[in-house]
């Protein structure tokens, strides 16, 4: 197919507010040996968007992810902005990390034959000389440009086909927040009949760890806010507990009726943090992948000590989780859930929908 010099693309100007974002005409990407050309057509929003975006993970950066600073920015006053690494960011950058779309052109030793392949990308994108967790180098939207835009360029290997009947923008739902849950899941080994506590049960990542949980056949204990309570049980919660309670540990207790549970997934932090590990029985598993609710919170490490706990940060999902996840999405083990959709253009109004918490699922755009 014949393809264009230039494209439509959202380009993140710098650190800052909704203002950074801007749609301009860039050019096509040039694509080197191992690269693949993706004709996007759909991308979706995730947390790494607006954390990148706005600074906030900057280590000087203290204060829980609000709505005010995902429109605006953190402050000035932050000298050591960075990516979700701490390393410095290169712009202009294009973000998103979740595109889907056909393979239309590819590096000079990638086979041809890929070309015409619907595809899903694996964003982490890895350097296999390194050991298994620290093998994610660069993340695509982040450190390397992503698929808010026409077309995008990606390691052979990160796009990965998929043969599916479910929409482009079904498909954009998945890759960033359903590789991350799932990984979680893989390093606590969740098995089935266990009791899993998940946070946050109602966002992107926080709804696919319930999806995922029932699929391994665990006991799933939801946390999310009250409004959203009956859309979180349609998802599969066998017991809800509202985040406005600040007594997470009765509320288990009492709602539950257990006293300890097996593990917890959380994708939150904040204040509930020290609870969090107080419900867990002896030998219990941790695990967390985001802290937009505080990225600093109090421990008790004699929770950790004296219960003898396992605990595990996850930002890079293995390859062979990314691979296990395609499949679950081809035998419709796992459902999308798409809130809402924007048109590329509307890349602003999609993040001041994000940050205001009122959906449940994805926000995808629309190429």
């Amino acid at each position: 197919m014949h393809l264009p010099m230039q494209m439509k693309a959202m380009v993140l100007t710098g650190h800052g507010g909704l203002d950074k974002l801007e749609y301009r005409d860039v050019p096509v990407p040039a694509l080197a040996d191992g690269d693949v050309l993706i004709k996007v057509a759909a991308c979706g929003v995730n947390n790494t968007d607006i954390n990148t975006r706005t600074g906030w993970y900057a280590p000087s950066v203290k204060t829980a992810l609000t709505e005010e600073i995902g429109l605006r920015g953190v402050s000035a006053e932050a000298q050591d902005l960075g990516s979700w690494d701490r390393a410095s960011l290169q712009f202009p950058r294009i973000q998103g990390a979740d595109a889907t779309g056909t393979i239309v052109e590819v590096g000079p030793d990638v086979p041809r034959s890929r070309i015409g392949e619907r595809v899903i990308t694996d964003p982490c994108i890895r350097d296999a000389r390194l050991p298994a967790l620290s093998q994610g180098v660069l993340y695509f939207g982040s450190e390397y440009d992503g698929g808010y835009a026409q077309y995008t360029k990606i390691p052979s290997g990160n796009a990965v086909k998929i043969t599916s009947t479910l929409s482009d923008e079904d498909l954009a739902s998945f890759a960033c927040s359903y590789s991350t849950g799932e990984e979680m899941l893989v390093r606590v080994n969740l098995q089935a009949g266990e009791t899993v506590l998940i946070t946050g049960a109602s966002g992107g990542v926080g709804s696919a760890l319930l999806q995922l949980a029932k699929r391994r056949g665990a006991r799933v204990i939801a946390v999310g806010g009250k409004s959203k309570e009956q859309a979180i049980r349609a998802l599969g919660a066998d017991h809800f507990i509202p985040r406005e309670r600040s007594d997470l540990f009765e509320a288990v207790t009492e709602i539950v009726g257990l006293r300890e549970i097996d593990a917890v997934a959380d994708v939150t932090g904040g204040p509930t943090f020290s609870q969090m590990l107080r419900v867990l029985r002896r030998a219990g598993r941790y695990v967390s992948a985001g802290a937009i609710a505080g990225p600093c919170p109090e421990i008790d490490l004699r929770d950790l000590i004296y219960k003898d706990l396992q605990m595990w940060g996850v930002g890079n999902p293995q390859a062979s989780t990314f691979a296990a996840l395609v499949g679950y999405i081809e035998r419709g083990e796992i459902k999308p859930l798409v809130a809402r959709t924007f048109a590329l253009s509307q890349l602003r109004e999609a993040h001041t929908e994000f940050v205001s918490k009122k959906h449940v699922g994805k926000i995808v755009i629309k190429i």
